[in-house]
């Protein structure tokens, strides 16, 4: 007795197996194709090259604060359109499609949430939702994520991953760079202190104003990280960049980040540092509050 039964061919075409889709993803780094839960699995980084895939900003905060701690605040702040923008679109149709796809009113989660027990005041920005940019209403809630952090003394942490401003809103989206760089100086006077959170990519306005003020700026590995684009500094200077431009590594030797942490660690290494500043600050720590 035969162990399998071979199938006709059906009108001279040999029968095909139909693979679920959305099973398998290809790596942009090392090319090779992973199964898709083996990468969620691995907090979405690459099991066979470490390449650190984008993720949206709540899945970032649900791999760093303690489960369940998360309150979103300033959810109800929407863009409006006072230049009457239009490019191939209009701006609130731009601001419809994007809101569409994320699930998200604009281009940043913000909130207070405990990491460790620490209790923090910290945003993080979504990439799907107009490359990240920054806008009014991001720059009014990272500004009110600061201010929340300076009127309950708890420190503040923010995560980017942005294309930098918001070109739609032109002149209005620049002043957010001047009025979130204000409210870390009123933190800073203050004695509280700031993680920043650098991953791919960290560009242009956000990049030239909050993202790069922590007191501790942390990268995650081979980020894209720098103010114009490499191509465009490549064509203004007209000379070859170094190996490794603008990626987190070359950041790091050459000064301008502190350390570079892989995403399996970072919640533990935020926790050691809350620990530490804690400490330093002389005041019990946030696990000891009721």
């Amino acid at each position: 007795m035969a162990w399998f039964k071979k199938e006709p061919l059906v009108s001279g075409k040999e029968s095909k197996v139909r693979m679920p889709e959305g099973l398998w993803i290809k790596c942009d780094h090392c090319k090779e194709i992973i199964y898709k839960q083996e990468l969620e699995r691995n907090a979405n980084v690459c099991p066979r090259c470490q390449h650190h895939f984008r993720i949206n900003a709540r899945a970032r905060l649900d791999l760093l604060v303690d489960p369940g701690s998360f309150e979103e605040r300033n959810t109800a702040i929407r863009s409006q359109d006072p230049l009457h923008f239009k490019d191939q679109k209009s701006y609130p149709d731009r601001v419809k499609a994007a809101k569409k796809a994320t699930g998200m009113e604009d281009a940043l989660l913000s909130g207070l949430a405990r990491i460790g027990g620490h209790r923090v005041s910290l945003c993080s920005l979504e990439f799907g939702f107009m490359g990240g940019s920054m806008g009014s209403v991001v720059g009014e809630k990272v500004t009110r994520a600061i201010e929340d952090a300076r009127t309950e003394r708890i420190p503040f942490i923010a995560i980017s991953c942005s294309g930098g401003a918001r070109m739609q809103e032109s002149v209005l989206s620049l002043m957010q760079m001047a009025k979130t760089s204000a409210a870390l100086a009123r933190l800073g006077r203050a004695r509280l202190p700031y993680l920043s959170i650098l991953t791919d990519p960290t560009t242009g306005g956000v990049t030239a104003s909050y993202a790069m003020l922590g007191d501790i700026n942390i990268a995650e590995p081979n980020a894209l990280i720098g103010f114009a684009g490499p191509r465009v500094i490549q064509d203004t200077i007209r000379q070859e960049l170094p190996a490794g431009f603008q990626r987190a590594e070359f950041l790091l030797n050459h000064g301008f980040v502190d350390m570079i942490v892989e995403r399996k660690n970072l919640r533990q290494t935020l926790i050691q540092l809350l620990d530490f500043f804690a400490g330093a600050s002389g005041a019990p720590t946030a696990a000891s509050r009721p």
